[in-house]
């Protein structure tokens, strides 16, 4: 059981060094968002949030993988010391993968709808699996069209609201920010949905060494202040968040003015 902060209940992240910066966890039941650069490691933190989650607390989760296969997803966390094949089998996680034509659906029907049709989904493995978290990587497909751009925009509008709603779980989004862009999320809605923001870079010392960072952005409800953490990436154990950095960084992916 987590602890209650401000009345909300939370739950640990299972990020090591993370919960200890956010006042003790994640809410239940609430939306947060992973944002950054190709290469950031926003897949790996996500994946670190359901993994840890189902071993350390006993909370079941779902990844939803929108732009890898089943057999790439398995062969990536593989490397990272993570047997997929293994937690499926115990019931701890399981892992969905849409149909890649998701994009020409949203398009030729109406976008509720089909956000309505995978929560549906969604919820019949949730309760099948007990899950407690669920990940979405990424919240959806990557276009350039600005009339998919508006289309998507309020398919993850709906998609997110209503996982909140009916579903209920703690759960993770993703998305990339465009190189050089300035923008915290790909579509520009994403960060509005959710009760925290955490954007992933790379940035170099003075001394010339690069560093793994996490800027907490926002977490709604809860006593953080914004701030840049260093974190590495350990095999078996996935992102761990170490002290807050001192020094001047220079950003190498975006990072907000530091």
């Amino acid at each position: 059981m987590g602890e209650s902060h401000l009345y909300y209940e939370t739950t640990p992240t299972g990020i090591e060094g993370l919960d200890v910066t956010i006042g003790g966890g994640f809410i239940r039941g609430r939306t947060y968002l992973i944002s950054g650069e190709t290469g950031t490691a926003k897949t790996l933190t996500a994946l670190t949030f359901l993994i840890q989650g189902a071993l350390k607390y006993g909370e079941p989760g779902i990844y939803i993988s929108v732009d890898e296969t089943y057999e790439q997803f398995v062969e990536g966390a593989r490397r990272f010391g993570w047997d997929i094949e293994e937690l499926r089998a115990k019931g701890l996680i399981e892992v969905l993968v849409p149909e890649m034509d998701i994009v020409e659906r949203i398009r030729e029907k109406d976008p509720t709808a089909i956000a309505k049709s995978l929560v549906a989904s969604i919820r019949e493995y949730v309760v099948a699996l007990n899950a407690q978290r669920l990940v979405i990587d990424p919240i959806a497909p990557l276009v350039s069209l600005d009339k998919d751009v508006q289309v998507l925009r309020e398919y993850i509008r709906v998609l997110v609201m209503s996982i909140e709603r009916e579903i209920g779980t703690t759960n993770i989004i993703t998305t990339e920010i465009p190189s050089g862009s300035g923008a915290i999320s790909r579509y520009g809605v994403e960060e509005f949905l959710a009760t925290g923001v955490f954007i992933m870079g790379i940035a170099k010392t003075r001394d010339g060494n690069f560093k793994r960072v996490m800027f907490i952005r926002k977490m709604r409800w809860s006593p953080v202040h914004p701030g840049i953490y260093e974190i590495e990436i350990v095999p078996k154990i996935g992102v761990v968040v170490k002290g807050q950095v001192k020094e001047p960084l220079v950003p190498v992916t975006y990072l907000p003015t530091l």
